[in-house]
């Protein structure tokens, strides 16, 4: 079956390639699924090809976790994915320069063995429309580099709501996460489109409460909160979570894995793309995209539960919950970052590293 390829989309392609620094010769891996976006494969092989890439393509059957997940969002059961016991495919993975994941392999022993070989590795699962309107820039990838500098050295981090969100938690144990969309360095995951930094809490240093409030987005539900959800929070783990039916519906779903790591508080951290947007979420249907607008539109802070094995732990639950929530101020050793939504660090104001 043929397919066209929209030339703008072909062209965006090529850049986010060449933003990974994609040379003649490298060995590219397209890895694909029943669920990739046709136009997607094809604008990303074509890209690889036109780029010099020696192109390989491996498409793969449905996720084995079919059978488990309550929902068809790729997101809604993590760590299982076809690769397991494939050695073969694996091995190429593993051999190649760039995988190009367009079905989605993140949280998986897979994906982390991959990158360890050295393969750098860029997932894109979201719709064209959305990939194309946020085109990873020199600009983002120096902001989130910014915001990382800020999180790397703190100690502590706190947030508070007027919702009544009051979190604490004690911060160095585990590596920052930073998300700009390009995967530019050998052993390097990222996902287009993106836009945040985070990191994890130190293992049972989580405290306090976090209220979520109206307008704020649950994933991989892909809502917003209609009502007041309140989470108590105590070692690191959530021990409540009280409120109307929303609140009985998230404590129904997350029960429903009977995994009590399911509740262990995982990444936290903030948005900073300019052109992600809070409403997308209203305006697709569930199953077109997997909510990347809300993970990192500027200023909200994203709180998430469930495994932390990205950033070399042990927690390898199949249930992970990201929260991006809004008019939340975040502080970093007691240094203003966010205040109620809006980003207020120094180096972090929009356009300041091009000001320097």
């Amino acid at each position: 079956m043929t397919i066209d390829v929209d030339i703008h989309y072909l062209r965006a392609w090529r850049e986010v390639l060449q933003g990974c620094r994609l040379r003649t010769g490298e060995l590219v891996t397209v890895l694909t699924g029943p669920t990739t976006d046709p136009r997607t494969r094809a604008a990303a092989c074509l890209a690889a090809r036109d780029l010099g890439g020696v192109l390989t393509v491996i498409d793969l059957p449905a996720a084995v976790t079919a059978a488990r997940s309550l929902s068809p969002d790729p997101l809604a059961y993590v760590g299982a994915t076809p690769l397991a016991g494939n050695a073969v495919a694996v091995a190429a993975l593993m051999q190649s320069h760039l995988v190009i994941d367009l079905m989605l392999l993140l949280f998986s022993k897979e994906q982390a063995d991959i990158l360890a070989a050295g393969a750098r590795m860029l997932l894109a699962i979201e719709p064209p429309e959305i990939l194309m309107r946020m085109i990873p820039t020199p600009a983002d990838r120096e902001r989130v580099l910014q915001a990382a500098k800020l999180l790397q050295p703190a100690k502590r981090l706190e947030v508070i709501s007027p919702a009544g969100t009051r979190l604490t938690a004690s911060l160095g144990e585990y590596p920052v996460l930073t998300e700009y969309g390009l995967a530019d360095a050998p052993g390097r995951w990222d996902h287009w489109p993106s836009g945040f930094v985070a990191t994890w809490p130190d293992e049972c240093s989580a405290e306090g409460e976090v209220v979520l409030a109206p307008g704020d987005a649950i994933l991989p539900f892909k809502t917003y909160v209609q009502q007041s959800i309140r989470l108590r929070i105590e070692r690191g783990y959530v021990r409540a979570i009280e409120g109307g039916v929303e609140a009985e519906f998230l404590r129904g779903y997350m029960d429903s894995f009977d995994d009590p790591e399911a509740y262990a508080v995982s990444h936290l951290g903030w948005g900073l793309q300019p052109r992600a947007s809070w409403t997308t979420l209203g305006l697709y249907d569930r199953a077109q995209t997997i909510g990347m607008d809300a993970r990192a539109f500027e200023g909200n802070f994203l709180f998430s539960l469930g495994p932390n094995t990205e950033a070399g732990g042990t927690r390898a639950t199949p249930c992970h919950m990201d929260i991006p929530m809004r008019k939340c101020s975040v502080r970093l050793d007691g240094r203003p970052i966010v205040d109620e939504g809006v980003v207020v660090a120094p180096t972090l104001r929009r356009n300041a590293a091009c000001a320097r």
